[in-house]
């Protein structure tokens, strides 16, 4: 390895784990706060870097919140699209469609575990009529909308949907029982495990999407 090479390489790592730093402590700090309560330089302090550093790496708070919430619903911030994740790959591979729904319901039970309490903050901002978190919250619901479809063309293409349920209402009975308001309902408000609520969702799915 040159000794350019390795320059480069080393200045990438450090700016990765700067990034990484930087996306801890904001998502500390949202959850902690809220959003509304929490500035660049806030999180600057909380990851040890300037807040020019803030603002170079992520340019806005906005772009930040997204970026926290997007590591945060992976589980790590490696460059891999959800649908090519283990928990959701394993859907795809599952051999029935009860299996398939099964292994959906924990994916989603997972993702409720991780993003939970950062959503219901960044949630009850977009309630708050904040303009950048109520763009944040269409976009992720628009990106919820793309993951409920690909799971539903699947199950219509391997046998498993009901032929009397329309695939696009398909699509919306999955997308609203996935949603972050559902989860936050029953497990934060009504004290649901989590365990609960994935054994009720692999249900509900079952009942309104899978041919008897």
């Amino acid at each position: 390895m040159t000794r350019r090479v390795y320059d480069n390489t080393r200045r990438a790592e450090q700016a990765r784990l700067t990034r990484r730093r930087i996306l801890d402590a904001a998502r500390e700090l949202l959850v902690e706060r809220g959003p509304a309560a929490v500035t660049m330089r806030d999180v600057a302090t909380g990851a040890g870097v300037s807040v020019e550093t803030v603002y170079k790496t992520f340019r806005t708070k906005a772009a930040l919140i997204k970026d926290v919430y997007d590591v945060t619903l992976a589980g790590d911030d490696e460059p891999i699209p959800m649908i090519n994740r283990p928990e959701i790959r394993a859907v795809f591979a599952a051999a029935t469609p009860r299996d398939k729904v099964a292994r959906y319901a924990f994916a989603a039970r997972r993702v409720g575990e991780r993003v939970g309490p950062l959503l219901a903050k960044l949630l009850a901002g977009a309630r708050g009529g904040d303009p950048d978190l109520l763009r944040f919250r269409e976009t992720i619901n628009q990106e919820r909308m793309a993951g409920a479809g690909g799971i539903v063309r699947h199950l219509a293409a391997t046998g498993g949907l009901r032929a009397d349920v329309d695939p696009d209402r398909a699509c919306d009975i999955l997308w609203t029982l996935i949603s972050p308001e559902v989860y936050e309902l029953l497990v934060a408000d009504r004290g649901w495990s989590p365990e609960e609520y994935e054994q009720w969702l692999a249900r509900s799915l079952t009942d309104a999407l899978l041919a008897r």
